[in-house]
């Protein structure tokens, strides 16, 4: 039986490109190769597409481009491949799944999603609309409350009012739910561009610092909260894993604390939880992803506040950080399901996914 042909994409133009290389590392590692033949597919920051045969602690280095081999996708639905040409030559590698390890815009937000609908070929995680969806913070809060989900008091503004409506809109979000409160780019993930605030002053520079990564400003009221989040695998009947939970070394979960801390921050798999509130995280996780359109895999991540006793929703990832210290792995590994057989389950789900869409009728 030949291998299955899995592209496992990696890179792209978003500030996240550093993390997808280290995702990326241990997912190919985690790969049965008897059962898969591997092609890493590189998006450099500059968005150039390259196909990468090396050694991939090359890829986690960040020293791949050197010794990769220029590439294009067609999205002619009956190719399926990817071309590299190199020293005059042009070498089409067969694809048979998409795996996509790209976090934040241009790669978890539906764009690529699209050129592999176009393709007419299976990939890993959620379709076009629920990507776009789960990436946009605004929207996918709109969607949850809409569901009767909960969710934290936010409010939205836009980065062409700031030149001139700076004090007003301070003003709006101190008489909403004044401070400390939540800065952040709507549409960014692992933190990146994110301030917690206490006062005015901080206020304003966090709201410019986020307007340098997206042209949509989301302003959350902080909550005094722990940081929970579990994870979510399947199509049709998704399953919960136990949840886990995040002790910062920092103020709160930032990109420092995620990738930089050497260890500092604790993650407690599984969380030291009630039986009650771990089933309403596990119901609350598969509500929201069913909510969201997701197939495939999702991170959910929730705050439980300390003082009430609520949970809250707070972001839904559809491509989570799938390193070795990750949540998502280790959370599925608490459970019952190793590093390999998660991969292995994602792939299988992708055909699944792409089969019943191909059963359908159309006009």
């Amino acid at each position: 039986m030949d291998k299955l042909a899995i592209g496992v994409l990696f890179g792209g133009q978003s500030g996240e490109h550093e993390i997808s290389l280290m995702s990326v590392t241990s997912i190919i590692r985690a790969m049965d190769k008897s059962k898969y033949e591997i092609i890493p597919i590189g998006i450099s920051k500059n968005g150039k597409w390259h196909v990468f045969m090396g050694d991939i602690q090359k890829i986690e280095d960040g020293t791949w481009l050197k010794e990769s081999a220029p590439a294009f996708l067609t999205p002619d639905a009956d190719s399926k491949c990817i071309i590299t040409f190199q020293n005059d030559h042009k070498t089409k590698h067969r694809l048979d799944v998409i795996f996509p390890v790209l976090h934040g815009p241009r790669g978890e937000d539906g764009t690529v999603q699209g050129l592999f609908e176009l393709m007419n070929i299976p990939y890993v995680s959620c379709n076009v609309a629920s990507s776009a969806i789960c990436m946009d913070k605004v929207f996918s809060k709109k969607i949850l409350e809409r569901e009767g989900l909960p969710v934290v008091e936010y409010r939205v503004f836009y980065k062409n009012d700031l030149p001139h409506r700076l004090p007003s809109i301070a003003s709006q979000i101190e008489n909403s739910f004044g401070y400390p409160c939540f800065v952040k780019p709507a549409n960014l993930g692992s933190s990146v561009g994110i301030t917690k605030v206490h006062d005015r002053e901080t206020l304003i520079s966090a709201l410019m610092l986020a307007a340098d990564y997206d042209l949509k400003i989301l302003v959350e009221q902080a909550i005094t909260a722990r940081e929970i989040e579990c994870s979510v695998l399947g199509n049709d009947e998704p399953q919960a894993s136990f949840p886990g939970e995040i002790i910062p070394s920092r103020e709160f979960y930032d990109y420092t604390a995620k990738y930089y801390d050497g260890g500092k921050s604790k993650l407690l798999v599984p969380a030291p939880l009630s039986d009650e509130n771990t089933r309403e995280i596990q119901d609350l996780a598969v509500r929201a992803f069913k909510a969201l359109g997701c197939t495939g895999m999702a991170r959910v991540d929730f705050l439980l506040c300390k003082v009430s006793g609520k949970i809250y929703i707070n972001e839904v990832n559809t491509i989570p950080g799938f390193t070795k210290i990750s949540m998502y792995p280790k959370m599925w590994e608490t459970t019952g399901l190793s590093y390999s057989k998660l991969v292995d389950t994602l792939i299988q789900l992708a055909i699944e996914r792409h089969s019943q869409k191909q059963a359908l009728k159309f006009c």
